[in-house]
């Protein structure tokens, strides 16, 4: 180890070695610990030292006492330690079928309290498997589980129809069109038509697809829109009366009852959506890791359906 590198001195072993020292306070009672002639010891201490241009013991004191140096390097060992410790049983528990990560997309029309709340029993399970969750909006959802970015897809479109992906129902979801109580079309009491909203600034929440351009709903041609990136920008927009839009009921409800939003009568096709969720084949049948399992199997509970798409508030 003449020539190490700081990477090869910084192996588990050398960490151990230095956490003896610094342990029992001897390179010679180190050594005997370790099962090595004192020597050989403090000469791999030495090629360490070497290896970061350091010194990690004050030899001065009767003691092996370290170094302000060598205190941080034994404390960011240990903590180089712990993680090999824990990669080496993280393996040990994927290799019974847990995912190493399991990527979930949720349009932004999905309930975040109701998506951490299955978070949260997914962690209880005691899986190996890490969650990372996606925050997409209209094609950007279906495009993150096309392109391999996410495993499982909340709120796509129900009629979804792609190769190697399998969905299904997630439930219908009722849009209403809503003002701030101060927005000019507030006090209008008739069934306003497209000419009237076209003259009054939409609020709208931005396509996250990466390609293509995305798709709009609702919009006018030549109408002012405010592009926000998430559903509750748009929400918080509508409330101060930046524009108007439409919002899924169940989250508009709580401030549609407080008086802070006032629904509209429009002149357009009631609407209600209905929304899927989705998810990629396994290559070979059966082969569907049991993390994404879990998923699915909740998600096969009505319950759990609905408050995806109505338990916005709830905490």
């Amino acid at each position: 180890m003449a020539n190490s590198t700081p990477r090869a001195a910084l192996s588990p072993e050398n960490l151990g070695l230095l956490e003896a020292v610094a342990r029992l306070g001897s390179m010679a009672a180190a050594a005997r610990e370790v099962g090595m002639v004192p020597s050989a010891l403090t000469y791999r201490i030495r090629q360490v030292e070497d290896a970061l241009d350091v010194l990690l013991f004050d030899r001065s004191a009767r003691r092996a006492v370290l170094t302000p140096a060598g205190a941080e390097l034994l404390r960011s060992g240990q903590y180089l330690l712990n993680e090999l410790d824990a990669v080496a049983q993280r393996v040990k528990r994927v290799a019974t079928g847990w995912e190493p990560q399991l990527t979930i997309a949720a349009d932004a029309i999905i309930a975040r309290a109701t998506l951490f709340e299955l978070c949260e029993a997914f962690y209880a399970e005691g899986a190996p498997t890490r969650l990372k969750l996606r925050a997409e909006t209209l094609s950007g959802t279906v495009e993150a589980l096309q392109m391999g970015q996410a495993d499982l897809a909340l709120g796509v479109p129900s009629d979804l129809s792609l190769p190697e992906i399998q969905a299904a129902p997630l439930g219908p979801i009722t849009f209403v069109y809503a003002v701030a109580p101060h927005h000019a079309l507030a006090s209008v009491s008739h069934s306003l038509c497209d000419e009237e909203l076209r003259e009054h600034r939409a609020v709208a929440v931005a396509d996250s697809a990466q390609r293509g351009r995305g798709v709009t709903h609702n919009l006018l041609p030549g109408q002012d829109v405010l592009t926000v990136p998430t559903m509750q920008h748009k929400l918080e927009a509508q409330l101060r009366g930046l524009g108007s839009g439409f919002l899924p009921l169940p989250l508009a409800q709580p401030f549609i009852a407080a008086g802070r939003l006032v629904v509209k009568q429009v002149q357009r096709p009631d609407r209600t959506l209905r929304v899927a969720y989705a998810w990629r084949l396994p290559r070979t049948a059966g082969d569907t890791g049991r993390a994404l399992r879990w998923w699915l199997d909740r998600l096969q509970s009505p319950q759990t359906r609905a408050a995806l798409l109505s338990n916005h508030h709830q905490t």
